[in-house]
């Protein structure tokens, strides 16, 4: 322990001297048991990861990036200024990632962004890989909290969310976002902020494209390249969405991260759906099938407001079909959820699918529901929402047996827990 606060020590000091790297995120593997991704954002080309073991950080190990391409992604955009000035974004800057391979299950590393003359670019970073099969694990589910640098607040009501979540289960091993984590996408400046919040260097973030994220300001320009370039997530997505869409192993379950966006006609939703259906029929059949397939997009199940149906009524045969287990989703800033589900039906938790949308985590635009629900009663169990001031996340934490979902409030408190079991 006391090598590690000297290396962290010491890289903080070698970062503040030699800034020249930014916008750093672990983000998974394909396989999170031995794999993560790294992405950065460098000034100039000739920067790798040096990473090692947090039990022995004396024992160095390299990365070169995967991808060292010049970015013009967020180039000439309207944004604004933390003090409310607008101006247009000029961000021109080598866009970094790599894969860190060969990494042992089930435990904590630690590395940083160098230069090529063996100087530190960055600040330590830590993450946990997940652990061998059998084993439990946890994670924080959180959503739209819609970073925007003149409000911070918003970002700092999520972000003490989290530490809600980590006093529940100090043993969280990593962040899963389900999408509306930048107000606008397209603001560089935004995702540079974002990722400056010490809980970005603690753990690893799943996360997907949310139309926020997807959208410069005024919807001047709406690409999912936003998302794809303030990330490196596996190039494992169909074709035109690597890099956006992707799925990934962590631990016994099997994660596939849709992009609504790329959804809004039925060619779209096709393409999605026969990918989908490939990647989970070929993880079951493979030599490990996982014990879980956990399909997650940003647009609601149901309309939170009054229980209309919303994506349940185009994906809820499809993920009845391939027997997927829990479908999580955000977006209508009112947390709602489902036991079991079935051919439109409630089942006993031995077949279909459960279905779990997250509250916004801003206190600034979350919404009112009606008291009663006009639609879908006999499906939806729970609700919650604070109104426009809503903060909520969950813990989730998932062993060969079951996975539990645990909504939290800002203070911490118990709202609701759901179940699904292994089949």
């Amino acid at each position: 322990m006391k090598r590690l606060v000297i290396a962290l020590l010491l890289a903080r000091v070698f970062s503040i001297m030699n800034a020249q790297v930014e916008s750093i995120i672990t983000c998974p593997g394909e396989d999170c048991a031995t794999q993560v991704n790294v992405s950065w954002a460098a000034m100039e080309e000739g920067t790798c990861v040096e990473y090692a073991l947090a039990s022995w950080p004396e024992a160095l190990s390299y990365a070169r990036p995967s991808c060292e391409n010049q970015c013009f992604t967020f180039d000439s955009i309207s944004s604004k200024r933390p003090n409310g000035e607008n101006f247009i974004e000029t961000p021109v800057f080598i866009k970094c990632g790599t894969t860190l391979s060969g990494l042992t299950p089930g435990t904590d590393y630690l590395y940083r962004i160098m230069r090529d003359d063996g100087t530190p670019a960055s600040e330590v970073y830590s993450f946990r890989t997940a652990p061998a099969a059998g084993q439990e694990w946890s994670c924080c589910i959180i959503s739209d909290f819609h970073n925007y640098t003149p409000l911070p607040g918003r970002t700092r009501a999520a972000m003490d969310m989290l530490g809600q979540v980590e006093k529940y289960d100090p043993s969280i091993d990593w962040v899963l976002h389900l999408g509306d984590v930048c107000a606008w996408g397209g603001s560089w400046s935004f995702w540079v902020d974002l990722y400056k919040h010490p809980y970005f260097s603690k753990y690893m973030w799943a996360g997907l494209n949310g139309n926020h994220d997807n959208m410069s300001r005024g919807y001047e320009k709406c690409t999912s390249d936003f998302f794809r370039d303030a990330n490196y997530v596996p190039r494992n997505g169909y074709k035109g969405q690597e890099g956006v869409c992707y799925h990934f192993r962590y631990g016994n379950a099997m994660f596939v991260m849709l992009n609504n966006e790329e959804m809004r006609d039925s060619t779209g939703f096709d393409a999605a759906a026969q990918w989908l259906r490939k990647v989970v029929t070929d993880a079951r059949r493979g030599s490990n099938p996982p014990r879980y397939v956990i399909v997650c997009e940003h647009y609601q199940w149901f309309n939170g407001v009054n229980g209309k149906t919303s994506q349940y009524g185009r994906w809820s045969k499809i993920f009845d079909e391939l027997g997927v287990d829990l479908a999580l989703s955000g977006n209508n800033h009112i947390y709602a959820r489902t036991d079991c589900l079935y051919d439109g039906k409630e089942t006993d938790g031995t077949r279909g699918t459960v279905y779990v949308q997250t509250p916004s985590a801003d206190n600034e635009r979350g919404q009112d529901m009606d008291s009663v629900l006009t639609y879908n009663q006999d499906l939806i169990k729970y609700r919650f929402t604070e109104g426009g001031k809503t903060v909520g996340a969950l813990s989730m934490k998932v062993n060969d047996r079951r996975i539990s979902l645990t909504l939290l409030d800002r203070n911490g408190t118990h709202l609701d827990t759901v179940e699904v079991k292994a089949k």
